[in-house]
């Protein structure tokens, strides 16, 4: 597992995390800038969910707010974690709609990309669809599916995820939006991904678990749903057998340079 700079911030007895006012800002700065990025990108079941979640701007939620929220519409909650979790951990989580959520928030200088999860990706970036039960309903039931699988399944499981979860469009009658809280959290992807730059395919499952990414790059290419339900029918697919396909016709030619030693 890689190290961290980031420290998540503690709770006090009462579960209450105290943060300091300059992580209010950056949290202020962070959501008023994206809540304008993602107009006429995001699709609609996200929108609606940041409107069940009623995020404040001027201050980083507490936990339990979200809990409230999502509890109530899909029996889903955000789960306290340091900032970086092992495979098992995040697995165990999900399998059991626990959505992992590190405590901490990114220093201003990391203000438009950082490597490590923070909060507001996580609450601003994936806790509004998990409102929506055909969301809900797959990202539950890939944490059962990896809990079950071996480390090298868990390898083309984590590609699904990376271009469906983090880096996922959808075709709509209002044209393709965005439901990945990968993108929706970067302000820069935003932008890029519905342009001409990147490739843009017809989702299908085997071929992005053998697509493969790099975390610290614009994604050069996307998949995008029919619809959105479409993940809650692959949920009630053979995903493992998926897996299995995906695993003896192998990789695809990576669409990017390889990282830098």
């Amino acid at each position: 597992m890689k190290s961290t700079h980031y420290q998540a911030r503690e709770p006090d007895d009462c579960g209450f995390i105290a943060y300091p006012e300059s992580e209010h800002h950056v949290w202020n700065t962070l959501i008023t800038r994206q809540l304008t990025v993602i107009e006429g990108r995001a699709c609609q079941e996200y929108l609606d969910g940041i409107e069940q979640l009623g995020l404040p701007h001027e201050r980083i939620p507490q936990l339990s707010e979200v809990n409230k929220v999502l509890e109530a519409s899909t029996g889903w909650r955000v789960a306290r974690v340091p900032a970086l979790i092992p495979f098992q951990t995040f697995f165990e989580l999900l399998a059991s709609k626990q959505f992992p959520v590190a405590t901490f928030i990114r220093t201003p200088q990391e203000l438009d990309y950082l490597q490590e999860p923070d909060i507001f990706h996580e609450i601003f970036g994936h806790c509004p669809l998990l409102t929506n039960p055909w969301f809900a309903e797959f990202t539950h039931t890939y944490g059962k599916l990896g809990l079950a699988a071996s480390k090298e399944e868990r390898v083309y499981l984590a590609r699904l995820y990376w271009l469906t979860i983090e880096f996922g469009l959808v075709d709509t009658s209002q044209g393709r939006k965005i439901y990945g809280g990968g993108i929706l959290s970067s302000p820069k992807e935003t932008v890029y991904c519905l342009s001409n730059e990147p490739e843009h395919l017809a989702f299908d499952p085997i071929e992005a678990m053998r697509t493969p990414y790099r975390i610290d790059i614009l994604q050069p290419v996307y998949f995008a749903l029919p619809e959105l339900k479409r993940l809650f029918d692959l949920a009630h697919e053979d995903i493992m057998g998926m897996v299995q396909q995906a695993m003896k016709m192998g990789l695809h030619a990576p669409k990017f340079a390889p990282k830098a030693a």
